[in-house]
């Protein structure tokens, strides 16, 4: 059995038993998350805060949610994006959770809160099961980089804090130059919520008890605010519908794309999501078509490119996917995961002249996501079909670190330092790893403990 082969079947392992059990999945999306980056940074600078300090993840969940935890993450459920009428709105229901951020509302800890810390990576915007069918290293690799998430119910905020962060996301709004309109609509749309019993309540409305009074209170509050007329612009409700017709084509069957984006709607984000549910649903000519017509009207688009190399590299196409992936990162260069898909349609074709320029890529997505531990197991792959086994045991060591596995770090760091030249970076770096790795005082002792307890 070869090194991949190995791995593979370790990937896949640990995929396995990684997975807590519970629903929710986190996903990676460039264009989502830059949307919802500019809807988030210039709230938290007002609060104070540090954009770079503070993670947005995407829950893949229709459910309405938003949450934070501990370490200052903000989750956003597809839902709550999907079901937004305006941009104002989402933007209210940010600023709400940056004010419970801010007002250090995250007392409460525990497994939960501890789980949601584990970095995961699950990319929407690359897809790779359905192209590496029969290659159980990549979906190996690709599940042991995406940790089953779910959560959230586990935090419930006290009226105090709720109106505590109703009245600094209107101070947040304000800095901003935005109406808090758009928060006291979303609430207003859920009024009914508060006569529901808890187990049929949106989770939003679980862990951020809602009342008449609240929604009065804070109508109040908004109305006195000199941005209360400050509206949407077209183009900004025009972006949102965007995502939202993305996130719907790529999350929904395609029969509940068709019904509520049908044929007769020729809009943008209506050929967007039609584009994403004609490939799900193996119609690639009118996936091609829809597409087309996209980059025709928008050529400097960069996530048309890369729907369209997605596309055909999940299809089997990864050779013709490599020209649009390259489109993507030339008009978008500083994007990780554009980057990530290139390099993985270069790997895919299995021509060795594409293994540097794949290198390449890889090393520049790390530069700007060090722990994305996807991007270690593909560079990996690079270093093993270049012959340079040390070297791909190191990217899976990092791959593991990435993700929370020390043991397995720990492990494959000390086989690739064994082999690497004393010295080096990659031989450091090794050691490093092994340092970091090593296992508490207090899980010693739980692992003495466990022996002893083994029947003799």
């Amino acid at each position: 059995m070869n090194f991949l082969r190995t791995i593979a079947a370790a990937s896949l392992a640990f995929a396995v038993s990684a997975m807590p059990a519970w629903g929710q999945q986190l996903i990676r999306d460039t264009e989502i998350e830059e949307v919802m980056r500019d809807y988030t940074d210039p709230l938290l600078v007002a609060a104070g805060l540090s954009p770079n300090d503070v993670s947005v993840h995407l829950v893949a969940d229709p459910s309405i949610n938003a949450f934070v935890t501990a370490g200052q993450r903000i989750f956003l459920h597809t839902g709550i994006i999907v079901e937004a009428e305006t941009p104002n709105q989402l933007i209210g229901v940010i600023a709400h959770e940056t004010g419970h951020i801010s007002g250090a509302h995250l007392a409460r800890s525990g497994d939960a809160m501890r789980a949601a810390s584990v970095p995961v990576y699950v990319s929407m915007g690359l897809g790779l099961l359905a192209a590496f069918a029969g290659e159980g290293g990549a979906a190996g690799a690709l599940l042991a980089s995406s940790q089953q998430f779910g959560a959230l119910s586990y935090l419930t905020y006290s009226r105090g804090q709720e109106a505590s962060a109703d009245q600094a996301a209107v101070n947040l709004l304000d800095a901003t130059g935005q109406s808090s309109l758009g928060l006291v609509e979303f609430f207003e749309r859920f009024r009914y919520q508060e006569v529901m019993s808890q187990a049929r309540r949106f989770p939003y409305f679980r862990s951020h008890p809602l009342s008449s009074d609240r929604i009065a209170a804070l109508r109040e509050v908004v109305e006195t605010s000199e941005f209360y007329e400050v509206r949407d612009t077209q183009e900004e409700i025009d972006r949102l519908r965007r995502i939202q017709a993305k996130i719907y084509g790529f999350l929904m069957e395609p029969r509940f794309v068709f019904w509520r984006y049908p044929e007769s709607d020729q809009s943008l984000p209506a050929r967007y999501a039609r584009a994403v549910a004609y490939y799900h649903d193996a119609r690639i000519e009118e996936a091609r078509a829809e597409l087309d017509t996209l980059i025709a009207e928008e050529p400097d688009n960069p996530y048309f490119q890369e729907l369209y190399g997605q596309m055909l590299f999940e299809s089997g196409f990864a050779e013709e996917s490599i020209q649009y992936h390259e489109r993507s990162v030339e008009l978008m260069p500083a994007a990780a995961l554009l980057r990530i898909n290139l390099a993985v349609s270069m790997i895919a074709t299995e021509d060795p002249r594409l293994l540097d320029e794949a290198e390449t890529h890889l090393r520049v997505a790390l530069d700007v996501e060090p722990s994305n531990p996807f991007a270690w197991y593909q560079l990996s792959l690079v270093h093993e079909r270049n012959g340079d086994t040390p070297l791909a045991q190191l990217a899976i060591a990092e791959q593991s670190f990435a993700i929370g596995n020390r043991s397995r770090a720990r492990q494959f760091a000390t086989r690739a330092r064994a082999e690497l030249e004393q010295g080096t970076i990659a031989h450091f770096r090794a050691s490093e790893i092994i340092a970091v790795s090593a296992p508490t005082e207090q899980e010693l002792r739980e692992q003495r403990r466990q022996r002893r307890q083994q029947p003799r």
